[in-house]
């Protein structure tokens, strides 16, 4: 039997999609700071981050689920889990802001979501076809689809931030339209410091290639 690679967090999943470089930070360099969108993130999971079950309107609702996908080697646990009529499981996350985002940013919600969502399936060998965000700031639920799509780009995500964990090497900055929409709200870009690396790297290739420069 093949061994069970090293597990990532589910939160890298979401991270690499908004930005390969935040995840290496975060999950390669273990660095991590805090700004407004961050500790309204931490409010919003105060209450789902304590274990607890309960029922409500006859649905089974779990909050903090560890859980687990030994074969995409994916651990983390769930803000809520809702167990339907028959025991099937239907995972929630919990985010700050409205749930009327851009639509590049939302997806790395659903991809986080998805890999609850296998996870879930892993672990009870139920069949998990939806699940659904909800945001704070809007008090709304957004229903996704957890189709081949998400499921194919859980796994090919985790590969990559593998990759990156071994490899041992944080990736190069975001850079144009994408820097723009994303490293303004990101808690990590002193840290990043995206202009001060494109310089050096802009540099180095002209050195690489035209030596007398």
């Amino acid at each position: 039997m093949p061994e069970a690679p090293d597990p990532i967090p589910l939160s890298a999943l979401q991270h690499w999609c908004y930005c390969p470089r935040q995840c290496g930070l975060i999950h390669l360099e273990q660095a991590f700071d805090d700004n407004v969108h961050t500790l309204r993130g931490q409010a919003v999971h105060a209450r789902t981050d304590q274990p607890g079950v309960e029922t409500a309107r006859g649905t089974r609702v779990e909050r903090a689920l560890p859980l687990w996908h030994d074969t995409l080697g994916l651990v983390g646990k769930s803000d809520v889990v809702e167990f339907l009529p028959g025991g099937a499981p239907y995972p929630v996350e919990y985010k700050h802001g409205s749930r009327h985002k851009a639509a590049d940013i939302a997806a790395c919600d659903d991809l986080q979501l998805a890999g609850q969502a296998l996870c879930l399936e892993a672990m009870t060998g139920l069949p998990v076809h939806e699940g659904a965000l909800y945001y704070a700031s809007s008090r709304r639920r957004r229903v996704v689809a957890i189709d081949e799509g998400l499921r194919a780009q859980v796994a090919e995500t985790a590969r990559a931030i593998r990759q990156m964990l071994a490899s041992g090497r944080l990736p190069a900055p975001l850079a144009g339209e994408q820097a723009a929409k994303r490293c303004r709200g990101c808690s990590l870009i002193e840290r990043c410091q995206p202009q001060a690396t494109h310089a050096g790297l802009a540099a180095a290739r002209r050195l690489l290639f035209d030596p007398d420069a």
